[in-house]
């Protein structure tokens, strides 16, 4: 059995004065889930108060990016290295908000996840078609392209610290929420095509996330789906009676 993985994203909110209640406030309200694998990745300004917040409990920090260039002339960037140095543990990669607004491709995409893979940190590798490419008819065409160029040289071993999130990118921030049936039959396309990379029985060991508006009063239904491993949460993230209400349906599903 694959183990549920709920990670919030925080993207550019809290401040760091404000970080310790808040990963506090979820570690509390989550405490009896043991058998979920709960992250919150945080602005790279947060996380050395999300760390020392997190100590001693079951949750888990991220960030919300990475370089993969151990140093050098990067301004704004950090590297995977700063990264294990600060305790965190997660990183996301590729998400479709740097996709639209930062340039990211789906080479960058790879080099970064390789680095994050390689630095030991457990790497959520975000991809997803947006609405014109879905209502082109060209999902199957978009997912494929991502992963055969984002995971490009990812071995079948470099998959124990691979996630891989799908969010439909007309879902995310919108209200919008792919079905449960929509958002199965894309998990299990990635499966796969991941199945194709690295072999099947290492694809069936991979998780993947459903990164698309999954909140409190639709997470068991998404959840229940046999492709669907977790969550990656935007909002719902901010709120700790709402992200809890996520990974307590991932508890029980």
């Amino acid at each position: 059995m694959r183990k549920k993985i709920i990670a919030g994203n925080w993207k550019m909110n809290v401040k760091p004065s404000e970080t310790a209640a808040l990963v506090k406030a979820v570690a509390e309200a989550t405490k009896q889930y043991g058998n979920v694998e709960i992250v919150c990745c945080t602005p790279a300004i947060d996380v050395p108060a999300a760390v020392a917040a997190a100590a001693g409990t079951q949750v888990g920090i991220g960030t919300e990016n990475c370089h993969w260039k151990d140093s050098g002339a990067y301004t704004g960037e950090i590297s995977t290295g700063m990264i294990v140095d600060s305790g965190a543990k997660y990183v996301i990669v590729g998400h479709s908000e740097r996709r639209q607004y930062f340039g990211e491709t789906d080479e960058t995409v790879n080099l970064r996840a390789r680095a994050a893979i390689a630095a030991g940190l457990t790497t959520m590798v975000c991809v997803g078609e947006t609405l014109e490419e879905r209502e082109a008819g060209k999902l199957v065409e978009v997912i494929e392209r991502q992963m055969n160029v984002g995971l490009k040289d990812v071995t079948a071993a470099d998959c124990a610290k691979l996630v891989i999130a799908y969010e439909p990118v007309w879902a995310i921030g919108t209200g919008k929420t792919a079905t449960p049936d929509q958002a199965q039959e894309v998990h299990a396309l990635i499966r796969a095509t991941l199945a194709k990379l690295v072999g099947a029985e290492t694809a069936e060991t991979v998780r993947i996330q459903y990164g698309g508006s999954m909140k409190p009063g639709n997470a068991a239904e998404l959840l229940a789906k046999k492709d669907i491993d977790g969550g990656l949460i935007g909002g719902a993230a901010l709120k700790a009676a709402d992200f809890a209400g996520i990974i307590a349906a991932a508890a029980n599903a």
